[in-house]
């Protein structure tokens, strides 16, 4: 398996995972042509993806989701509360997930789950080819037993590192704004993901990323080193999905 990431953060969210044939976009929070510049960087067509999945209906992950599904032809898995919350337009295959539930598109196991966030039926995943196993976690507020117990015996992790907790607080956000980010249903702040990794067994982890930095409120040398002390590894052993340039191709 491989996976890597179109940008990751407030401005468009949109993940690849990748095994033989199959090739899974997760979310796609940027235009129909911004996606398909995004997809060129990484050798990749739009031809090429199989279909597409929705972890949630907040713009940053639908945007560019209904004119890539009527563009290409393409499949879209969403909950079917992601379909009320957003006004998709028409979709040429939707397909409903529901969260609990396993399913697979060709070469890839996709296992959606519940996490707390601020959307109407949001999910998150372990996606897997039945022997690797990548885990796939934003946009959730709090870390729940439940996301303890689906994260066993991963070999990768996409994590949200959204914010660090001082620069949150010390921002010029308003205090609504400081409360939905930093409450139960926002963003795991850096600290929460470290939390998130000393609960379960990382002796596998080939890979963990820092995903969703805010770039008011975080900068990538916080979050690698909340991660890297839990992980006893170097700043630079963490790589993080930038909002711009993405993540490049990784392996397992």
């Amino acid at each position: 398996m491989r996976f890597a990431s179109l940008g990751s953060g407030s401005r468009g969210n949109a993940t690849l995972i990748a095994h033989g044939a199959t090739q899974l976009l997760v979310d796609c929070g940027f235009s129909a042509r911004e996606t398909e510049k995004r997809l060129a960087r990484l050798q990749l067509a739009a031809t090429d993806i199989t279909a597409i999945i929705v972890t949630h209906e907040h713009q940053d992950h639908s945007q560019g989701v209904a004119a890539m599904a009527r563009k290409y032809g393409l499949p879209v898995y969403m909950t079917a509360g992601a379909q009320r919350g957003y006004a998709w337009g028409e979709l040429p295959d939707l397909q409903y997930i529901e969260p609990e539930c396993g399913f697979s598109i060709d070469d890839i196991q996709c296992h959606p789950f519940t996490v707390p966030h601020d959307a109407a039926e949001p999910v998150q995943f372990v996606f897997s080819d039945g022997q690797d196993r990548i885990g796939l976690l934003t946009d959730t507020g709090n870390i729940t037993a439940h996301i303890i117990a689906n994260f066993v015996q991963l070999d990768a992790l996409l994590l949200e590192c959204n914010h660090d907790l001082t620069m949150l607080q010390q921002s010029d956000y308003p205090a609504s704004l400081k409360a939905r980010v930093g409450g139960d249903y926002g963003h795991l702040n850096n600290t929460q993901a470290a939390r998130l990794l000393e609960g379960i067994d990382c002796s596998g982890l080939q890979h963990v990323v820092a995903m969703h930095l805010s770039q008011q409120n975080n900068t990538p040398r916080l979050a690698q080193q909340a991660l890297s002390v839990v992980l006893n590894c170097d700043l630079t052993d963490i790589p993080v999905a930038d909002q711009a340039t993405g993540l490049p191709w990784h392996s397992l």
